[in-house]
């Protein structure tokens, strides 16, 4: 009995002992765990409302379309990860209700780091949205067209940026060198000295094709040729064929051009600069190139070219003086003048803001939309705290009604303006060469919210 009374009295004991034990070990490993469960819950709750707050106020902006290639995101798949949001630089994705979604829609800019980042291949790139579309030609996944022969990479095919476009120029050169040689006395005749074009040229001298780069301008770097003076032209590592890979980040035009001339000059690459072509057609198995200096014959061509075409004009009294120019090459010649520059574009303020920072010169931006909806955020928050220091005059709703030797007449939100002016920059796009395309052959495709 003795022994019996002795077991049962150590029963409570052990039971303390227990019950000690599970606190503890709650303690030890539970109560942490809570806690870091309770901290992600309460900054994720954070993120929201800013992701919230930020879709308001684009909302509000009239900033709900994007300007470019942007990302598409299927809620039935999407898992929450964050894993888009933290691979965008430009902030336009954000976690809502557990899902992504684009919350700057116009601060996209078409790189899609976001889809790369998706665990679960959630995100689809698209083209243009239901209120407005972008016409693409069509190419298959050797950007090749449908003409067989006639292949485009870079802007003209929807990728803008330096690193795709150059990359795009890469894989298509491979596509060409993998078709059969034909009699021509050229494999490849390249239209276009951009990012695209340089980059095919290097691939094509490795690959030892035949080949000719043309280009209308007088001089190396396509579209970026004409950027304004000191612009940041790229913010990507590139890898290049011969070269290798280029870890620029941030980088003026100038240090840029410097860059592809270096290697023009190193790899001897074979460009024809001031040749325009004028017309392309088929003949005999191969390709008949009309230039404005000659007639070139190739296998194959690889339209490289930019989406700007010629410029869009005003079409406006006026608009012939010689004070008025599409393009802004260097804004120190501007010092000291009045300036209008029309349009609402990432060009049109770039030109703005590069000739407000010269002294002396008084600047007007006229841009017939309500809101800046088209422009990289970058460039919003730097025109905003322009016009709010004063330093450039930013005029919504405005239309360029006449221009005279030393003033322009505007209608503002249906009220006559006139203001002293010395010139007139004209950033109001180009008309795309979907003639050229269409007149080819090559299908063109208006694309709508669609890959």
């Amino acid at each position: 009995m003795r022994r019996t009374r002795t077991a049962c009295a150590a029963v409570p004991s052990i039971a303390a002992n227990v019950s000690e034990l599970t606190a503890a070990t709650f303690a030890l490993y539970f109560l942490p765990l809570a806690v870091i469960v309770l901290i992600y819950t309460l900054r994720r709750r954070r993120a929201e409302s800013r992701y919230r707050q930020a879709l308001v106020e684009a909302v509000e902006a009239g900033l709900t379309e994007p300007v470019s290639l942007h990302p598409v995101i299927d809620a039935a798949i999407c898992v929450g990860s964050a894993g888009c949001v933290d691979a965008c630089p430009e902030q336009a994705l954000g976690i809502i209700g557990g899902k992504a979604q684009l919350i700057s829609p116009a601060a996209c800019i078409g790189h899609g780091a976001c889809a790369d980042a998706c665990p679960v291949s959630a995100i689809t790139l698209v083209f243009g949205s239901e209120r407005r579309g972008v016409d693409i030609p069509m190419v298959n996944p050797d950007f090749e067209t449908n003409i067989p022969g006639i292949f485009i990479a870079g802007e003209l095919g929807g990728m803008g940026l330096i690193r795709k476009a150059s990359e795009q120029g890469r894989q298509a050169i491979k596509s060409i060198a993998r078709r059969p040689r034909s009699s021509a006395p050229l494999d490849v005749v390249i239209v276009g000295a951009g990012p695209a074009g340089l980059a095919a040229a290097l691939g094509a001298t490795e690959l030892k094709l035949r080949y000719l780069v043309i280009d209308q301008e007088p001089d190396l770097g396509g579209a970026i040729f004409h950027f304004p003076r000191n612009k940041i032209a790229m913010t990507a590592p590139v890898d290049l064929p011969i070269i290798g890979r280029v870890e620029f980040s941030e980088v003026s035009k100038e240090t840029l051009l410097a860059f592809w001339q270096d290697v023009v000059a190193r790899t001897g690459l074979q460009i024809s600069f001031g040749t325009r072509m004028d017309r392309l057609s088929q003949a005999d198995g191969s390709f008949r190139i009309e230039t404005n200096a000659d007639v070139l014959h190739a296998g194959s061509v690889l339209l490289a070219i930019g989406r700007r075409g010629t410029p869009r004009k005003l079409e406006v009294p006026g608009e012939e003086l010689s004070k008025v120019v599409y393009r802004l090459i260097d804004a120190e010649q501007y010092r000291g003048q009045r300036v209008l520059v029309v349009g609402g574009g990432d060009s049109a303020i770039e030109a703005a803001l590069a000739c407000a920072a010269e002294p002396g010169t008084t600047v007007t931006v006229a841009y017939r939309g309500e809101a800046f909806s088209r422009l990289k955020g970058k460039n919003r928050e730097l025109i905003e705290a322009a016009g709010a220091a004063g330093r450039v005059d930013v005029r919504m709703k405005a239309e360029t009604q006449r221009i005279l030797p030393d003033a322009v007449e505007l209608l503002v939100d249906g009220t006559p303006l006139t203001i002293g002016n010395d010139a007139v920059i004209v950033q109001a796009g180009g008309i795309l060469p979907t003639t050229l395309l269409r007149d080819l052959g090559v299908t063109v495709e208006t694309m709508y919210g669609t890959a």
